[in-house]
């Protein structure tokens, strides 16, 4: 269905949030990107408890372990080891 104001069809939220990010990307350099993750990973934590981190890493590890198989975890305990 068009637009009424400009007479192109209607834009999702999905292609709009994708165009709007490839526009961010091409204004901003990467030092942007480490600006506002360290903000928010700084908010996060004056906002949150242990229990969050707690909740959020648990449900990592069971997507995680969801995905993949003993072979994935074999490996990434060997670079851990090396390391």
């Amino acid at each position: 269905m068009p637009n009424s104001k400009t007479n192109r069809p209607k834009m999702t939220r999905a292609e709009a949030g994708r165009l709007g990010g490839e526009a961010t990307s091409k204004k901003f350099d990467r030092s942007f990107y480490e600006n506002i993750g360290r903000k928010g990973g700084i908010s996060t934590s004056e906002n949150h408890d242990a229990d969050f981190y707690q909740e959020i890493g648990s449900k990592g590890g069971q997507a995680t372990a969801r995905s993949h198989d003993r072979t994935f975890y074999r490996e990434i305990g060997r670079k851990g080891g090396l390391r």
